[in-house]
């Protein structure tokens, strides 16, 4: 036996219909498209936010190529060690050029701190160039979209690992 009249049930169903109706009046979409120029306008200044990223991260990290080509003129001896290490970071550079960038070029050219006439000095300053690019890496995370965080994640484990291996983590 049912109960005639008003039921909580049908009160509550009619609610929330009358509530999904409005919310669906309200959306905000305009016949005229603006919603859609919108979301255009926010893909592009997201897609130019990811670009001047790439391009900051990836001249920090060719930055660091320069300072390995600069050890390697000073220190030929310490080629066998170190071309490994600076080839991983022209790769990283590559990898982080935004894709309209045939190769990755700062605008200006990096500084090149002088490199020390003691071939452990010179090591111990290239690994603190590691772990401050490191260091940029990881910061630049907070504001890189997902894909791009990722790589940037890799090259400052990756450039840590340098650090570390240069005699900068013992």
């Amino acid at each position: 036996m049912g109960h005639p009249g008003t039921t909580r049930r049908r009160v509550l169903a009619v609610t929330g219909v009358a509530a999904a109706g409005l919310l669906t009046g309200c959306s905000g979409e305009r016949s005229d498209g603006g919603t859609r120029a919108s979301v255009t306008g926010a893909r592009e200044k997201a897609a130019r936010a990811e670009a001047a990223l790439r391009l900051r991260t990836s001249a920090a990290s060719q930055a660091l190529v320069t300072q390995y080509d600069a050890v390697l003129a000073m220190h030929p001896t310490l080629r066998t060690r170190l071309a490994p290490l600076r080839d991983q970071a022209a790769q990283h550079a590559t990898a982080l050029a935004p894709a309209s960038t045939a190769s990755p070029a700062p605008s200006a050219p990096a500084a090149v701190s002088a490199v020390a006439s003691d071939a452990d000095e010179a090591l111990k300053s290239l690994a603190a160039a590691e772990q401050r690019t490191s260091d940029a890496q990881l910061a630049a995370l907070a504001t890189a979209p997902p894909e791009l965080a990722r790589l940037l994640a890799s090259v400052a484990a990756s450039n840590a690992g340098h650090a570390f291996l240069l005699g900068g983590g013992a």
